[in-house]
């Protein structure tokens, strides 16, 4: 058979390169020796899920903590998926999360030399690899129906036989030049497989920068490397791209280790260099005290977009993923309680063999100490921009006034104080603790545990004496002055020798007063909270409070 003559037939492309050239088109990276180049390669899907948080941070770590690079790439070629707008949203939800990339799609960085960063703009690179697989014997057109295909899949079925184009079930595998040309001249559609010099009899021991030695078999897979529109596959492209964009190591989830026979040999055919491969194990979650993967269906926290709709500190989720990363970053962060998780010394080696837990109750509590080292000024960038993207029409109106809000955030926080807030894990629940702060949305319930006659005289007495100029201790010398003239006792101690005698204490006084200005029996410092409020809006909660 000509194969020459064949490969012009099945690819007829006048204007392809020898594939040769791509080799000083995208020379070697200039880059120290240990420097890794890592790659996000995700689907234009529109819906990017913690797992490529995951993946993504270990990229960026693996490239960042070594000096290499780590860029984006997008394996369109399944054009149906395809949602407009999916690739800045992975891009956006990356950078919330403080992951940003070197070089790729959408990126502007003098580095983009090794483009086009999305594959359907790649497909002359792919055109001319396949004619030259075509050329060399080692590929061939494959003009099988779908409908043929599934009767093969259906007789492997029944035999207990591995599934799929192998072995005499290649049925277009030794075509004649004279079939071939038969088929293309009436026109009959047709993909390019490539075909398979290996054998499922024999093993490959292979080494995993995670999992350490692998054996997988040997691949005798005809797989598809080009698609009937010309379009090349997964396994075909990435094992060119990752070449081409000097990929040196590929970080993937386990389901991947499947395909690792077929990217073996595709290199192998290829004449390149495989890139280290990395395979992570998957996320796990307790379930009914059994352990069992994500899902999209059963998980809303598998969705990025619910770390963000909720309000969690991006940082928190990055640290928390960082101690399912690398076992050691934990212990490292016991010692370094204040560092930047960037000074931990990433390494893929330390990665998990086996399912990684996901808990989100302790992705909670790293969360609410994270937030609780926030200066108010911080604070406040961190809830402005949960409410700039999910706020209400009332929250937004708020934030404008951050000279306020940041006197709120400093009490709501303690900052400054000796002790920090720590219940506050999510920017949603820090915006509805300051409600009480604002006319329209303060909405107290008044659930007083005294009659009417006693609340309204304490409401009374104390706004008569009320001055916004009072500190602390003027302020509640006029709480205990209130407290013996509507039956309480001004002092604990009298009231805990004679409790009889009295209605209660000066701190139920206080709670009362608390209950009209905040709407609840619980709040920070109630004296600074009225100064914060002004004398005019404090004066008519008390009054509007009387029952």
């Amino acid at each position: 058979m000509d194969t020459k003559k064949l490969a012009d037939l099945l690819i007829p492309d006048s204007d392809l390169l020898p594939p040769e050239e791509y080799e000083n088109i995208y020379p070697e990276r200039e880059r120290e020796s240990k420097a890794e180049v890592t790659r996000l390669a995700p689907s234009p899907t529109g819906f990017i899920h913690l797992g490529n948080l995951y993946s993504a941070l270990a990229d960026e770590r693996a490239a960042h903590t070594t000096g290499g690079i780590f860029y984006l790439r997008i394996e369109d070629t399944d054009e149906k998926r395809k949602v407009d707008g999916a690739v800045e949203s992975v891009i956006r939800s990356l950078n919330y999360f403080g992951i940003n990339f070197d070089e790729g799609a959408e990126i502007d960085s003098p580095l983009n030399k090794y483009g086009p960063y999305y594959q359907r703009q790649r497909a002359k690179i792919y055109r001319a690899f396949a004619k030259r697989l075509i050329e060399q014997g080692l590929a061939y057109p494959c003009f099988c129906t779908e409908d043929e295909l599934n009767a093969v899949r259906e007789e492997q079925t029944a035999q207990k036989l591995i599934t799929g184009y192998y072995g005499k079930y290649a049925k277009c595998r030794n075509l004649s030049s004279e079939q071939i040309e038969a088929n293309v001249k009436a026109g009959k559609p047709y993909v390019i497989r490539l075909k398979s010099q290996g054998s499922n009899e024999n093993k490959i021991l292979f080494k995993d920068a995670i999992k350490g030695e692998v054996t997988v078999t040997e691949n005798d897979q005809d797989v598809v490397i080009l698609k009937s529109d010309g379009i090349p596959t997964y396994h075909f492209a990435h094992a060119i791209d990752d070449h081409f964009m000097r990929t040196t190591l590929v970080i993937r989830g386990e389901e991947w280790l499947s395909s690792l026979p077929v990217h073996i040999e595709l290199h192998k055919v290829l004449g390149f260099k495989p890139p280290k491969y990395a395979h992570t194990c998957s996320l796990m979650k307790m379930d009914g005290g059994t352990k069992r993967k994500l899902s999209k269906r059963k998980d809303p926290e598998l969705s990025l977009d619910y770390y963000r709709k909720s309000g969690y500190f991006p940082k928190a989720v990055v640290r928390y993923l960082m101690t399912i990363l690398n076992s050691d970053f934990e212990e490292w962060t016991l010692k370094n309680p204040d560092a930047d998780y960037r000074d931990f010394k990433f390494r893929i080696e330390k990665m998990g063999k086996s399912g990684a837990l996901f808990d989100l109750d302790k992705l909670n509590d790293l969360s609410r100490t994270e937030i609780s080292k926030l200066s108010e000024s911080e604070c406040y960038d961190f809830l402005k921009g949960w409410v700039d993207e999910f706020g209400t029409e009332k929250d937004k109106a708020h934030f404008k006034d951050k000279e306020y809000i940041i006197k709120v955030l400093a009490l709501i926080m303690g900052v400054g104080g000796k002790k920090r807030r720590k219940d506050i894990e999510r920017a949603e629940q820090g915006v509805r603790l300051i409600d009480y702060f604002f006319d329209d949305t303060f909405a107290p319930e008044y659930a007083y545990r005294f009659d009417k006659e006693t609340v309204n005289r304490v409401l009374d007495k104390f706004a008569e004496s009320y001055d916004p100029a009072d500190d602390n201790s003027v302020w509640f010398s006029k709480v205990k002055a209130i407290a013996p003239l509507v039956g309480f006792a001004s002092e604990m101690s009298e009231y805990k020798a004679h409790p009889e005698n009295y209605k209660g204490n000066v701190s139920d006084v206080a709670e009362i007063l608390r209950i009209a200005i905040t709407g609840m029996p619980n709040s920070p410092d109630l004296c600074t909270i009225m100064g914060i409020l002004g004398k005019e809006r404090s004066l008519l909660r008390l009054n509007a409070a009387k029952i």
